[in-house]
């Protein structure tokens, strides 16, 4: 599958080239929600008066999601003259929960004959999908995957087989995932907080600290080579043992697995070894950050620095941000050590 388009919400902005310059510029103080520090998508960064009318309705999660969708749609350049040969995958671990909660509350203070048709309407997990389908006026499958861990990389191999099979010939394929106010209160009872708001992807911890973080990517992958081509995905599966040795390793360290010291032995290939979750924050789904992150590299040719380097088990890390010639990439996540995930990336 090639990587036509990039589209992306988070917390320092909106669009592929806002996360460039993020990962550029280096680590940004999270702000304080309550007692902890938070990476959070701002309301001005979910306003678009082109899309105004036709969102007006959405909630957060389906305006990040929606937003996203549409910048990688049109990043890449691409005109679906027949509707059908696109599909949508949306994937996420929590979903509109936000809504959902708030949905629930106003049953218990209003009984079910007097809450908001709206309010239900988004609390449905496919909500978002279904308005990224009547914005883009899709009629291709759309469906949407929930997951804790994995949702991403789900939505990746369901991506390959909607192509291989000739259902699509492009897939809009994307995360989104917010920090509501109960999902606040689950990271502070449930998580390590980093009380200095900084996340170290290196120190492969059975502890690790995890700043919460939201937002949304969207991938248009696509059967054919385009014209605004980042690379392409070779490979999404589960593995034992890592074959072939990649130019970078990016690994989904951010504090949100619980035990990441399985990580360690990814330093035994000898390859570079980098990781971006300082940038957004952790989220259960910033799989998909770190894949555009890949991305972007093999198509700018360019590897990004580690935003941090504490290093205490000798990693090979990329220290800074240079010209690099990348042909393959790894992305790696590790849920449990029986549970190990690659996303195979060339250029």
């Amino acid at each position: 599958m090639f990587i036509s388009g990039i589209g992306i919400v988070f917390t320092r902005g909106r669009g592929i080239d806002s996360f460039e310059n993020a990962l550029k510029e280096g680590w940004r103080a999270p702000s304080w929600t309550g007692s902890f520090p938070a990476y959070r998508v701002g309301q001005e960064i979910l306003i678009d008066a082109s899309l105004s009318k036709k969102i007006r309705r959405a909630d957060r999660f389906s305006r990040m999601a929606v937003l996203s969708a549409v910048d990688a749609y049109r990043d890449s350049g691409i005109t679906v003259n027949q509707s059908e040969n696109l599909g949508i995958i949306l994937a996420t671990a929590f979903g509109p929960h936000a809504t959902t909660f708030s949905f629930i509350d106003d049953i218990l203070d209003y009984s079910d004959a007097n809450v908001s048709p709206t309010k239900f309407s988004n609390s449905v997990h496919n909500a978002a999908a279904s308005y990224i389908s009547a914005i883009l006026d899709s009629r291709g499958p759309t469906v949407t995957v929930t997951q804790f861990k994995l949702a991403f990389q789900n939505a990746l191999i369901l991506a390959g087989s909607w192509i291989a099979e000739g259902r699509c010939d492009h897939v809009l394929c994307g995360c989104a995932d917010e920090l509501g106010t109960v999902m606040e209160y689950a990271c502070k009872m449930k998580l390590n907080i980093a009380k200095d708001g900084k996340i170290n992807p290196f120190a492969f911890s059975d502890s690790p600290v995890s700043v919460p973080g939201e937002g949304s990517v969207f991938i248009m992958l696509s059967k054919e080579k385009g014209s605004n081509n980042y690379g392409k995905v070779t490979e999404t599966s589960f593995f034992q043992n890592i074959t072939g040795k990649p130019d970078l390793f990016i690994i989904d360290t951010d504090g949100m697995s619980g035990n990441e010291k399985d990580y360690k032995d990814i330093i035994n290939y000898g390859s570079l070894i980098a990781g971006y979750s300082p940038v957004f924050g952790s989220m259960l789904t910033g799989s998909a950050l770190n894949f555009a992150a890949a991305a972007l590299m093999l198509k700018n040719q360019v590897a990004y620095k580690c935003i941090f380097q504490d290093n205490p088990f000798g990693a090979k890390l990329c220290a800074e941000t240079y010209a690099k010639n990348l042909d393959e990439i790894y992305c790696i996540k590790i849920c449990r050590p029986e549970i190990k995930t690659i996303v195979k990336l060339q250029k």
